[in-house]
């Protein structure tokens, strides 16, 4: 293969005119941390910024992967083109994602209007992999109207999604626990749009009336969003054009406040953060070839030292 910027401009000119196996690629370079990343990341920024960036969350068993498949089919009903992040867990063996995409979301295989992605969270918590931002930026700048990224199971560590994303959709469906639960596990301060799945289930209208109570007693300030909470079920595709329609107000109503600015330079910063610790944390490794780090948690451990002068240290030796 060649290198440098030939290979990164003629695979993002590929991929903005369309072309899955480009998008492909430069995805696999996000994933593999490429020596192109650099170059890959200055080629695709000024394309950015244009596509909705929706994250789709809620516990195991509540339906996400029909329900993001079943809202594929609706935003591509409404001519949108449509790029999907699912963030699977990771084998333990390989690294990899353990579901594909294709076993997944079959029906949308051949709709050159639609892009499907595993990725593995390869054990970062929060829900997402480490690349998500990146990878979110290749779909964006190819084009895609709208990106949805599937987390693996939220949890009360896994809400990250939200600082990812435009909108949030928490998904919630009867038989999943009470009210009380979905409350502690910290869903109900996510989520944009609520949609209580498989509500043709018993038990599906109490879910949906007990959110809207507990939603109706959070303070919000005047002009502030208000999190409509949704009925569907996604395996008939009842109730995906409301949710669709959901979509579309929020976003108007990011654009109208400037909250959607906000978001953005908010991920943006916290992408920044995440890369410079990256590259400190590689520096460290590169010059602890004699365990430095070792001896400094050693002294740490016994009372000889405090962690922050061994923090200190350690910055120090890494320049």
């Amino acid at each position: 293969m060649r290198s440098g910027d030939h290979q990164v401009d003629d695979l993002v000119a590929r991929a903005r005119d369309g072309e899955s196996r480009a998008v492909a690629r430069l995805i696999s370079l996000v994933e593999d941390e490429s020596p192109l990343l650099r170059e890959v990341m200055g080629a695709l920024s000024p394309h950015v910024g244009h596509a909705h960036v929706v994250g789709l969350t809620g516990a195991p068993g509540v339906g996400k992967s029909t329900t993001t498949s079943a809202l594929v089919r609706e935003l591509r009903a409404r001519g949108a083109r449509v790029g999907v992040l699912a963030i699977d867990p990771s084998s333990p063996f390989s690294g990899g994602a353990l579901l594909g995409d294709r076993i997944r979301m079959s029906d949308h295989a051949t709709d050159a209007g639609v892009y499907i992605r595993s990725m593995a969270a390869r054990g970062h918590l929060g829900g997402l992999s480490w690349s998500t931002p990146q990878a979110i930026r290749v779909l964006d700048a190819a084009g895609f109207d709208v990106v949805l990224v599937e987390t693996v199971g939220v949890g009360q560590s896994e809400v990250e999604v939200a600082s990812r994303a435009d909108t949030t959709v928490v998904l919630l469906a009867p038989g999943m626990g009470d009210g009380i639960q979905a409350a502690k596990a910290g869903i109900l301060e996510i989520g944009d749009v609520y949609a209580v799945n498989k509500a043709d289930r018993d038990g599906a209208s109490k879910v949906t009336r007990d959110l809207r109570g507990m939603l109706r007693m959070a303070e919000r300030p005047e002009g502030a969003w208000r999190p409509p909470v949704l009925s569907l079920a996604a395996q008939n595709g009842t109730g995906l054009d409301e949710l669709a329609g959901a979509l579309d107000q929020h976003r108007e109503w990011l654009a109208s406040s400037g909250e959607l600015a906000r978001r953005r330079t908010r991920r943006a910063r916290e992408e920044i953060e995440a890369i410079a610790v990256a590259r400190l944390r590689s520096r460290w490794e590169a010059v602890d070839e004699g365990g430095r780090l070792d001896e400094l948690a050693a002294g740490v451990a016994q009372g000889s030292a405090d962690p922050y002068g061994a923090a200190d240290a350690l910055l120090g030796s890494a320049g």
